[in-house]
């Protein structure tokens, strides 16, 4: 999803038309919602992990060094 994301980001940069791109997108977001909704229904009930969270982490990775776990849940 991340790929899809930064495809349609880079097309809208560049001012070209991402309309197949922003299509794919919102499916997969469908699709996520739709396997998130069948989990809690299963009885999933763990907390997901939230993108923010995943941010912060990256954010503290270093340039040219090989990233390492910062944190642990």
């Amino acid at each position: 999803m991340a790929d899809v994301e930064a495809s349609v980001r880079d097309l809208v940069n560049r001012d070209c038309d991402c309309t197949e791109q922003a299509l794919a997108q919102i499916g997969l977001r469908r699709k996520l919602n739709l396997l998130i909704e069948q989990w809690k229904a299963a009885g999933g009930g763990d907390v997901l992990p939230v993108v923010r969270g995943r941010m912060r982490l990256r954010a503290r990775t270093k340039v040219g060094k090989q990233a390492s776990v910062l944190a642990r849940p």
